[in-house]
């Protein structure tokens, strides 16, 4: 197909970066956008750690910004829960889910499959403006007379389906179910057209064997997205339909204040197993997108091709079959049957293999290789770190008999901010770092990476190891205060440093913040392929326009993972490099494929 890219060039500025249907340029809305909330759920979350660190001083200061929020110096309680509902929900979904995925699935997949854009760019504008709508509204939610929403990020009826509970299962939750019925829409706009592109659009000779480690976990976490998010419309649907027209899908035999309702025969249980068939495939949806990332960059970084990978791709695709029938490990406590928790709890151990493989996998990577610490990588192996820390307590949480201790205590915290929460944000940095230089045209500084990655890392740790210990001690979650109990008043100090330590790596996030911001602008002029990469997106020009490659799309000859081969001159060979151009270096197979 020839293309001419002058017809871009009188584009007005308005179709060009607002309402623009290049996929590169979407990402980079997608990023901000994401970015935007992960300072405002990092803000909700230094709140709430105040009250929990310092629990009986005064709060007063705090008044000017939150008004009404502070009664008599404190902290209102009910506003409290609305910090930890609206923290969850912002971080899960608008950042890691919107911000993570939207951005590098925009971006990479048409690059590295050699596609001039997505297969639907009109469907890509619309899946970022209704993001975008969803978190217009989510924000208004904030500034509503009653608060917002305040049921826990998972919204459990009944006290999200009572529209009288509590001050936040008003208009606020009402806010929250809109903007999460328009986020799914985004969401799903999005995954079809990942899936459409993998599937029909790549280059000559980019067979399914050929693809990135990245193009094949955005591929898997798009067909997650599209089965399990239309559950959770579905139960937001009928959550709106028992809040506003009197139905009684999760309400039964409810008083309040001594009055008994009239809703009869709902069961609230159902409500978590809607929550969960999507809550589950979620947290890979989240992590999936930074495993491919992560993998990309190790062997990168490493010079080294990725180790196993097929059984890279084996283990994907096993996550993502198994994360549809592990939900209710989330619902051991709600009084099930032991049978089947038993059921769960064997598929919920099952699913530590395919995890296993990756980080065996991520590790042989590393081992021997000629490393390069660059910042991307140093979030990479952070990632790894993360991953195993948290996944260790995970195999602990997915027995049935230990989760009903722990379940509602920080242990669960803690397990899943670092399994799923800070792994994911470092994969995000992995990723900002080395692609960087083709959304800008310019290199990020790499000194102010090294400092973010330390003080995150060291801040990471510091706030949930700690929170491991007082789980195990019986700390409860979603408390405001825990002074009346004497057997917690211990902890006040093991609080406070969690505190401490959470508020400093909030604030070692500006610090990134700046370097982004400063290298768009004033950042070091990138080269074609600064990292010596083998895949597709490097062969574009430094600042690729609207249909990405000027000329011809290269065509694909080789696997992505040419590092450091034997009897080749230079340590990378890219994927548009024939076999008959490198007749030193070619294994047995790759000769006949020659001749």
């Amino acid at each position: 197909m020839h293309h001419d890219d002058h017809e871009h060039h009188d584009q007005h500025w308005l179709w060009k970066y607002v309402f623009s249907q290049d996929h590169k340029v979407i990402a980079k809305q997608f990023l901000i956008t994401g970015m935007i909330w992960a300072i405002l759920g990092g803000t909700l979350s230094s709140l709430f750690r105040l009250q929990l660190g310092w629990p009986e001083s005064s709060m007063e200061w705090l008044a000017p910004f939150l008004g009404k929020w502070i009664v008599a110096g404190k902290l209102n309680p009910e506003f409290y829960l609305a910090l930890v509902t609206m923290h969850g929900t912002i971080m899960v979904f608008f950042v890691l889910t919107a911000g993570l995925s939207g951005t590098f699935s925009n971006f990479l997949i048409p690059l590295q499959v050699g596609a001039r854009d997505m297969a639907s760019g009109f469907m890509n504008m619309l899946s970022y403006w209704f993001f975008f709508l969803s978190s217009i509204v989510m924000f208004a939610s904030l500034f509503i007379e009653t608060g917002p929403a305040a049921a826990g990020w998972t919204i459990y009826p009944p006290l999200s389906a009572l529209p009288q509970a509590i001050p936040g299962s008003g208009a606020g939750m009402t806010l929250w179910l809109v903007s999460m019925a328009l986020f799914i829409v985004s969401q799903l706009l999005g995954g079809v057209n990942y899936v459409t592109t993998v599937i029909n659009m790549r280059t000559r000779g980019m067979s399914m064997s050929k693809l990135p480690l990245t193009i094949w976990a955005f591929f898997l976490t798009a067909i997650l997205g599209i089965l399990s998010f239309p559950v959770l419309f579905s139960a937001a649907l009928l959550l709106i339909f028992d809040r506003s027209f009197g139905t009684s899908f999760f309400l039964s035999d409810i008083y309040i204040a001594g009055q008994a309702l009239s809703n009869q025969g709902g069961s609230p249980v159902l409500f978590q197993h809607l929550f969960w068939f999507l809550g589950h495939p979620e947290v890979y949806i989240v992590i999936m997108p930074a495993m491919g990332m992560v993998s990309e960059v190790l062997a990168t970084n490493a010079r080294k091709p990725i180790f196993g990978y097929r059984a890279m791709i084996g283990s994907l695709i096993g996550i993502s079959l198994l994360s549809f029938v592990v939900w209710a490990h989330h619902m051991f406590v709600t009084g099930m049957n032991p049978f089947l928790g038993s059921v769960f709890m064997f598929l919920t151990l099952i699913i530590a293999v395919p995890s296993g493989v990756k980080v065996f996998n991520w590790l042989a990577t590393l081992w021997r290789g000629n490393i390069r610490f660059t910042a991307a990588m140093l979030f990479s192996i952070g990632f790894v770190s993360l991953f195993i820390s948290g996944g260790l307590t995970g195999i602990i949480l997915g027995n049935a008999t230990l989760d009903i201790q722990m379940h509602n205590t920080y242990f669960v915290v803690a397990h899943f901010h670092l399994v799923m929460g800070s792994s994911a944000f470092f994969g995000l940095f992995a990723g900002v770092y080395h692609w960087f230089p083709k959304m800008f045209g310019r290199m990020m500084d790499e000194k102010l990476g090294y400092i973010h990655f330390w003080l995150t890392f060291a801040g990471v740790y510091l706030v949930f190891m700690p929170m491991h210990y007082v789980g195990i001690a019986g700390f409860p979650r979603r408390y405001y205060a825990w002074t009346g109990f004497d057997a917690f008043s211990q902890f006040a100090d093991m609080n406070r440093f969690i505190s401490i330590a959470a508020i400093l790596a909030f604030f070692a996030q500006f610090v990134f913040i700046f370097n982004f911001f400063y290298s768009i602008f004033r950042g070091r002029r990138a080269t074609q392929n600064p990292w010596n990469s083998t895949t597709l997106e490097w062969t574009t020009p430094i600042n690729p326009g609207h249909g990405n490659w000027p000329g011809e799309i290269p065509a694909v000859y080789r696997w992505p993972y040419d590092y450091s081969k034997p009897g080749s001159d230079v340590d990378f060979i890219p994927q548009n490099v024939p076999y008959s151009k490198t007749q030193s270096s070619n294994l047995p197979y790759e000769q006949d494929a020659v001749e």
